[in-house]
C-alpha cells in the first residue's frame, strides 16, 4: 500500500551499530520499500535535506543513497529537483527486499552427491584440534624450514627469469622419477608424473577421466573416505571390499569392475601390508584398458621393521596402475603438492583434463622442491624421521600395553604413521572418541570410515607428530578416561 510523504522516514530504521554502514542501510530500505510497491512508479521523495533530517544523518548520506538508486534505475534524479520513482515493485526482480526483514532463503537445489556430504565423516565431522594423538600427521616440528626457506627464496627470485612452460615442471618430474624408482620401485619415465595440490587432487582427475556414472568401483573398506567421495562425484556405484589381514580381499566371483582403489604398502587405516602374491592376483584379475587400478601410497616413506615391498605400480607390465602421492606427510602439510604417476597411454588425456578442472599447483613451489629433492635435504630429512618416527611407533605401542591394556589391543604396523587399537568387550568406539575428545586427546572412531555398516571398533591413534613426553600424556588422560 503506497505511503504518504510524512511515513517515509518512519519506515526506515537504521542500526548505527551496524558494520554495514548507514549509508547501505539507507540505500538497500529505500529499494525494498519501491520494489514491494510502498513507493510507487511517479512518486516524489522527500528532498535529502528533509529526510536527513528526518532520520537524524548526514545530508551526504541521502544523497549517496539517491545517486546509488539512480544508477540502478529505482530513481530518476536532477539538481534541484526532489528524486522520483521511475517503477512500479513489479518490474525488479522478485525477492529485491522488504524493509522489515529480509526474505527466508530458498532451499538450494544440490546434486545427489553434494546432498550426502553432511551424511559422511570425511573430514572430520567434529573439526577436532591439532592436539594428541591426532592420526594422519608427520611431525611439522621436525622438519627444516631454514633449508626449506631458502629453496623458496631462490626458487621466487628466479621466477620472472624462468620461461613458461609446463604446469608440471620438468626438473620436478625428473627427480620425482629418480626418487620414486629407487625407493620405491616406481617404473616411470617422467612425463609420466603430473604434479597436483594434492593426493586428492590426483583422485578427483582420475575419477573424471576414466569414470563414467553408473560404473563399479571398488574400494577398502573400512578405509580412506576420501577415495570414495572422490569417485562418487562422477557418478560411481562405489562398492566397499572387507579386509583381511593381508589388506583387501581378491573378489572371486564378480567381475572387475571400472576401478580398484588400495593402499597396499599401508593400509589406510590398519597399516596392514599387502602381500607381493596378493598384488599380483589383483593384476591377474585386472584387465588391461578395461579395469584401472589406483594405488594410493599415502606414507610409503615410512617402514621401520623390514625393507618395503616394491609398488604395485612397478609390478605392472600393462599399463593398469595409476600411483598416487604426496609430501604432506613426509615434510609438512601447508605445502600442498602432490603427484599422480599415470599409465602411458592416459598421460596426455590427464594432462588436458589437468588444465580444464584446474589442478594446477604453484610453479615456483615445483621448483623450489626440485632442489631440496636434488640437493640431497629430501632423503636426509627422511632418513632422521624415520627414526625418530619408530621408536615413537614403539613408545605408543608400550604405552598402550602399560595403560589400556585390559581395553584396547593394538595393531602394530610395519610402517606408517598411526596405527588401530581395537576396543575389548564390545565398547562402541564412536562415543569413547566424543569422550577422549572432551578430555583433550584426539583420536579418530574405526567405525566411521567403514563403508557401510561397521564391522570393527576401535580407535586410530598417530604417533608420528607427537614427541614421546606428549605421548605419554595423552595416554595417561586415555587411562583416566577408561
Amino acid at each position: 500500500m503506497p505511503v504518504s510523504e510524512g511515513m517515509i522516514a518512519g519506515l526506515i530504521d537504521l542500526n548505527r551499530a551496524d558494520g554495514e554502514g548507514l549509508a547501505a542501510q539507507l540505500t538497500g530500505q529505500l529499494r525494498g520499500l519501491i520494489a514491494s510497491g510502498h513507493l510507487g512508479k511517479g512518486r516524489a521523495l522527500p528532498s535529502s535535506r528533509q529526510l536527513a533530517a528526518d532520520l537524524g544523518v548526514s545530508r551526504n548520506t541521502v544523497t549517496y543513497a539517491f545517486e546509488q538508486l539512480a544508477a540502478e534505475g529505482y530513481l530518476a534524479a536532477s539538481h534541484g529537483r526532489r528524486p522520483v520513482v521511475t517503477i512500479d515493485g513489479g518490474e525488479r526482480i522478485e525477492g529485491a527486499g522488504t524493509v522489515a526483514s529480509s526474505p527466508r532463503a530458498a532451499k538450494p537445489r544440490l546434486s545427489a552427491w553434494a546432498s550426502k556430504l553432511q551424511r559422511t565423516d570425511w573430514p572430520m565431522s567434529y573439526q577436532a584440534p591439532f592436539k594428541p594423538l591426532r592420526p594422519g600427521h608427520g611431525d611439522a616440528r621436525e622438519f627444516p624450514n631454514e633449508i626449506w626457506g631458502r629453496c623458496l627464496r631462490r626458487s621466487a627470485v628466479w621466477a620472472a627469469r624462468r620461461e613458461l612452460g609446463s604446469v608440471n615442471r620438468l626438473r620436478l618430474r625428473e627427480a620425482l622419477a629418480h626418487y620414486l624408482a629407487t625407493s620405491r620401485g616406481v617404473r616411470a619415465a617422467a612425463d609420466q608424473i603430473l604434479i597436483l595440490p594434492s593426493a586428492q587432487a590426483a583422485l578427483t582427475l582420475i575419477a573424471a577421466a576414466v569414470i563414467t556414472p553408473g560404473d563399479e568401483v571398488w574400494v577398502e573398506d573400512p578405509g580412506y573416505p576420501g577415495a570414495a567421495a572422490a569417485f562418487r562425484a562422477c557418478g560411481a556405484r562405489v562398492s566397499g571390499i572387507s579386509l583381511d589381514e593381508q589388506g583387501m580381499r581378491r573378489m572371486p566371483g564378480p567381475a572387475a569392475p571400472t576401478l580398484i582403489f588400495m593402499t597396499p604398502s599401508h593400509q589406510h587405516p590398519t597399516g596392514r601390508l599387502m602381500s607381493l602374491t596378493r598384488r599380483t592376483e589383483f593384476l591377474r584379475a585386472s584387465r588391461p584398458g578395461r579395469t584401472w587400478i589406483v594405488e594410493d601410497d599415502y606414507d610409503g616413506e615410512f617402514h621401520y621393521d623390514s625393507r618395503p615391498v616394491p609398488a604395485l605400480q612397478g609390478l605392472d607390465a600393462h599399463g593398469r596402475v595409476f600411483y598416487v602421492g604426496t609430501f604432506s606427510k613426509a615434510m609438512t602439510p601447508d605445502i600442498r603438492l602432490g603427484y599422480l604417476v599415470a599409465p602411458p597411454a592416459l598421460v596426455s588425456t590427464l594432462e588436458i583434463a589437468q588444465r580444464h578442472i584446474g589442478l594446477i599447483a604453484a610453479s615456483h613451489i615445483q621448483e623450489a622442491l626440485a632442489e631440496f629433492i636434488a640437493d640431497g635435504h629430501f632423503l636426509a630429512h627422511l632418513r632422521r624421521v624415520r627414526r625418530l618416527y619408530h621408536g615413537r611407533r614403539d613408545h605408543l605401542v608400550a604405552g598402550l600395553e602399560r595403560h589400556l591394556g585390559e581395553v584396547l589391543s593394538a595393531e602394530v604396523p610395519s610402517g606408517g604413521i598411526q596405527l588401530v587399537a581395537r576396543l575389548k568387550r564390545g565398547r562402541a568406539d564412536q562415543a569413547t572418541v566424543k569422550r577422549l575428545v572432551e578430555a583433550g586427546v584426539v583420536t579418530r572412531a574405526l567405525s566411521s570410515l567403514a563403508l557401510g555398516k561397521p564391522r570393527d571398533h576401535g580407535l586410530l591413534l598417530g604417533f608420528a607428530a607427537w614427541r614421546e613426553n606428549e605421548i605419554s600424556a595423552a595416554l595417561r588422560t586415555m587411562a583416566s578416561c577408561f
